[in-house]
């Protein structure tokens, strides 16, 4: 079954690389030697809601926690040229600069014909090396707060709190932020989702000072 149409799949971010745990993935993002047109750096920014798909299987849905920025040219302290190397003479220099991104699993995309709804929690399978990463678009992150019944659903944020990383409060809360300012909630479930935006963003404030 394709999960993918083709607007998504002009969204590839990059393949994963590693895991740091079951749920705790490490994608590396495509650059100019891996693709003729990478991806641009909003595309990966912190809070990002990315699928891991490789067009046959779903894996999961995670969120973009943590960056870093790999150069073994740092403290390198060898001998260096006194200028930059003329590619004439050395076509076989490649740039080993690298950007990585940590990801948080929040749980799977489930697909029955012509409709989407999200799975929210620990994915169960493991996702392995080298499946591809795409930005979801707006639409497949509303699909993805829907249950089979197509009501409203948050059901991830516990654990995202546990397994966002150093940053997973803010996180948590910028994700709370951009769910309330989407409308997808209304009523009580969007009174909830304020309520829970606002005690972190309390909690927050006071843990700084």
């Amino acid at each position: 079954m394709d999960f993918l149409d083709r607007t998504e799949r002009d969204r590839r971010i990059g393949k994963v690389v590693k895991s740091n745990s079951h749920c705790d993935y490490v994608v590396q993002v495509d650059d100019s030697h891996d693709v003729v047109s990478p991806p641009p750096s909003e595309a990966f920014g912190f809070g990002q809601f990315v699928a891991l798909e490789d067009g046959d299987r779903h894996w999961a849905v995670g969120l973009v926690y943590n960056s870093q920025l790999v150069n073994p040219a740092f403290l390198n302290n060898g001998p260096r040229l006194s200028s930059e190397p003329d590619p004439m003479f050395t076509p076989d220099l490649i740039s080993e600069t690298r950007t990585l991104l940590g990801v948080v699993l929040v749980g799977t995309r489930r697909v029955e014909g012509r409709s989407q709804w999200g799975d929210h929690g620990i994915p169960r399978v493991v996702v392995p090396v080298n499946t591809n990463v795409y930005a979801m678009p707006p639409d497949a992150v509303h699909r993805f707060h829907c249950d089979r019944d197509g009501r409203p659903q948050f059901r991830y944020y516990s654990h995202l709190l546990r397994s966002g990383g150093r940053f997973a409060a803010q996180l948590t809360q910028q994700v709370l932020t951009e769910l309330i300012d989407s409308n997808l909630f209304a009523g009580a479930d969007q009174r909830a989702l304020t309520v829970l935006c606002k005690e972190l963003s309390w909690k927050n404030t006071m843990g700084a000072m």
